[in-house]
């Protein structure tokens, strides 16, 4: 049997399936579908310097990877590779071809340094030091079980703070954006993160298919969004936030939380039965906020990162 590695092709539906079928056995607790991959393909950016790569034995897909340049970063060089593979189809080599692979085009492209995810198993970490990463901070996967879990209930905002869903900034996601992005700056990570172009936003982010801008809360003090917790969905019965964060000025008041309760509320009501997200292990506040949610961890991660010469 003989196991090559490629591009994904965005144009044929077994390939997305096959991807999404890989990650979803690998990495449950992030949300996935066909359409989302083939949008992440068709919209990245050109100087992301994309690519989604699998690993093919004998016409099935067993491995994936996410490979490209942190374009957002302001330090250039910074790349990523992240590779899973099918947890029954380990020990075939589609894992070192992955990350070869990915090495070769990120070097080709200028990087400098390779960050790659990688699950807190034994097994997972021998093979990502056997290629020469080493570790560096750690994440944590969380789920809730909105089916039968209790939330806190909701609590009337203080006044001069209004809670509205995401959706009703459709005409105008520029405040929205800017919330964004100061909060992101200050997201504990080894890649800082600038996010100055309103227009890629817009495509990346508030138009994606897994974006909920009716799920998603903010806070508005004085009519200004002042927190927020962005959301997305899978088309099913799965739920993620995937921002929850406040502009400096108004941090420590609470208003991140009352976001966060708000799309919780409305996710279950909506039908949504469990609930995801992921924080840094240095993140103390938001993985206390997530504890007092009810939030469990599931998964854990580790960065590791390889310097090229």
């Amino acid at each position: 049997m003989t196991v090559i590695a490629r591009d994904l092709n965005p144009g044929v539906r077994a390939d997305l399936d096959g991807f999404v079928r890989v990650r979803r056995l690998a990495l449950p607790y992030v949300l996935f579908t066909p359409e989302s991959v083939a949008f992440d393909v068709t919209h990245a950016r050109p100087e992301a310097r994309l690519r989604r790569l699998v690993a093919e034995e004998d016409g099935e897909i067993i491995g994936t990877a996410q490979v490209g340049i942190a374009h957002e970063s302001p330090e250039p060089g910074q790349g990523f590779a992240n590779v899973y593979v099918h947890p029954e189809r380990t020990r075939r080599g589609a894992g070192a071809l992955l990350i070869r692979a990915a090495e070769e085009h990120l070097a080709a492209e200028g990087a400098t340094r390779i960050y790659a995810w990688v699950l807190d198993e034994p097994a997972n970490r021998a093979f990502a030091e056997r290629f020469g990463y080493t570790a560096s901070r750690s994440a944590h996967f969380l789920r809730l079980d909105l089916a039968h879990g209790t939330l806190p209930p909701l609590q009337d905002p203080p006044p001069g703070v209004e809670i509205r869903p995401g959706s009703d900034f459709a005409d105008d996601p520029r405040p929205l954006f800017e919330l964004d992005a100061e909060a992101s700056l200050d997201e504990p990570g080894d890649i800082d993160t600038e996010f100055t172009d309103y227009e890629a936003w817009l495509e990346e982010t508030w138009r994606h298919p897994l974006f909920s801008p009716g799920l998603t809360s903010v806070a508005l003090v004085d009519g200004h969004p002042a927190a927020f917790s962005a959301a997305r969905t899978d088309g099913g019965t799965r739920y993620g936030t995937v921002m929850t964060g406040a502009a400096r000025a108004q941090r420590g008041r609470g208003l991140a939380k009352l976001a966060k309760n708000d799309s919780l509320h409305r996710a279950r009501a909506a039908g949504f039965t469990e609930a995801f997200t992921g924080n840094d292990a240095g993140n103390g506040p938001m993985l206390a906020i997530n504890k007092w949610f009810g939030y469990e961890t599931c998964a854990t991660e580790v960065r590791y990162v390889r310097e090229l010469a």
